[in-house]
């Protein structure tokens, strides 16, 4: 006799991806909930500049890989795939440099920066957790 729980029957795996998708997407809330508290707490909205890197990083995947993040693993190389895997790089960077170098400047506070740092931190474990679960066939 078939339960319906059991692997196989449909229901498991369904209620897996309602809750792989919620759980990526209160990440991605707690993320953008950070960032808008890294700039309401201390009244200082120099934070949200971060916001715009947010926005560039997936343009190199949208645009050079075809909306893809498989192209970034991978070994395969070619002058758009290099071109999208360095914009890539190079955005990711500008999230970590942009709260580093406003501190640096005196244009926010320590908190805020470290807020930010955590909110970067949520955002690319969500990313990663959505790339390894769009990996699988299952989807």
């Amino acid at each position: 006799m078939l339960l319906p729980w059991l692997p196989g029957c449909g229901i498991i795996t369904c209620h897996l991806c309602f809750t792989v998708l919620g759980g990526l997407a209160f990440m991605f809330s707690a993320s953008f909930l950070l960032q808008i508290l890294a700039c309401a707490l201390y009244n200082n909205w120099w934070p949200m500049l971060t916001a715009l890197m947010y926005v560039l990083v997936p343009m190199p995947c949208m645009f050079f890989g075809g909306g893809s993040t498989h192209f970034l693993t991978s070994r395969e190389s070619g002058g758009w795939i290099n071109a999208a895997k360095f914009l890539t790089g190079a955005s990711a960077i500008g999230s970590i440099a942009i709260p580093a170098i406003l501190r640096h400047a005196h244009l926010i506070e320590t908190g805020a920066m470290l807020i930010e740092f955590t909110s970067f931190f949520i955002l690319v474990c969500t990313v990663l957790c959505f790339h390894r679960v769009s990996l699988d066939e299952d989807w």
